[in-house]
């Protein structure tokens, strides 16, 4: 497991260092190395449920939907997290409302594409999949660790579409990364296998921040305690510079450690819960 209990600083260098050993997310099939559209047959979003891979202009997409109703809860997994990651929420949510989880490229059973992969990358990979895919808003987009900075970057270029937004654990960028962190985390390491531009994303995300709407807004954030290092110390604080996106934003303290969802699982999926009736109710 990556980016789990860990200080700010080994987060990110463990995350990438070890991906292609193991992931970072409860992936039980332990899938995360990339694969062509020909892993499943190309689908729409035609039908109840959807589960495979959509076409978005030249390149595959994996995604699975399920259940039905209004917001659709759109779920973004950690740095190199594959679609299983949310595999501990989304038969609860699917419940309730339409639930969709997705594996980015050069994940799972996406395409590969090459990078540098910056934040308008990846945003326009999950516009081009919604529309393909034909799923609908508006949306409670959900975010887990360094998955959250792209639903911020969809937040601001569409506020119109969002209804809702959860941030489990999704730090603030680094001010002053020391040089083994810029390598390692650096679009082009050997073991950057989403081959994703890291420090520059966190810092175009967080510089991007502002009003998105009155939307029902959950920052859950984790409170390492008196032994926190240095980097953990203002885990907290910093974090409530997501509160700026509604003026119903709210902060959630844990402490748990980074990895909320494993430790308590039940709590990430009542505040998406939670924020999906809150969205209604608008």
């Amino acid at each position: 497991m990556l980016t789990k209990d860990r200080s700010r600083t080994a987060l990110i260098a463990v995350a990438v260092a070890a991906a292609a050993l193991v992931g970072c997310g409860d992936d039980d099939d332990g899938a995360t190395s990339t694969s062509t559209t020909g892993a499943s047959s190309p689908t729409t979003g035609a039908g109840p449920d959807l589960d495979g891979v959509v076409d978005i202009g030249g390149r595959g997409l994996y995604v699975r939907c399920s259940g039905s109703g209004s917001p659709t809860v759109f779920l973004e997994g950690g740095d190199e997290d594959t679609s299983a990651s949310y595999a501990f929420a989304e038969e609860r949510l699917s419940e309730t409302t339409r639930t969709c989880v997705y594996d980015r490229a050069n994940l799972g059973r996406s395409d590969p594409d090459p990078g540098p992969r910056g934040l308008p990358d990846l945003v326009d990979d999950m516009e081009a999949l919604l529309d393909a895919a034909s799923i609908p808003g508006p949306y409670v987009l959900v975010g887990t660790s360094g998955g959250g900075y792209i639903p911020v970057g969809f937040a601001v270029a569409h506020p119109e579409d969002v209804a809702g937004m959860v941030f489990v654990e999704v730090p603030s960028p680094f001010l002053d990364p020391p040089p083994d962190i810029l390598e390692i985390t650096a679009w082009d390491h050997p073991t950057n296998i989403e081959q994703r531009d890291y420090l520059q994303i966190e810092r175009d995300a967080w510089d991007a921040r502002t009003r998105i709407g009155d939307i029902p807004v959950t920052i859950i954030s984790n409170d390492y305690g008196p032994e926190a290092l240095a980097g953990e110390r203002t885990n907290v604080e910093d974090q409530k510079g997501w509160l700026v996106l509604s003026p119903r934003a709210k902060q959630v303290v844990v402490t748990t450690g980074h990895a909320v969802e494993e430790e308590d699982p039940d709590l990430v999926i009542d505040a998406i819960l939670e924020v999906v009736e809150a969205a209604r109710q608008r």
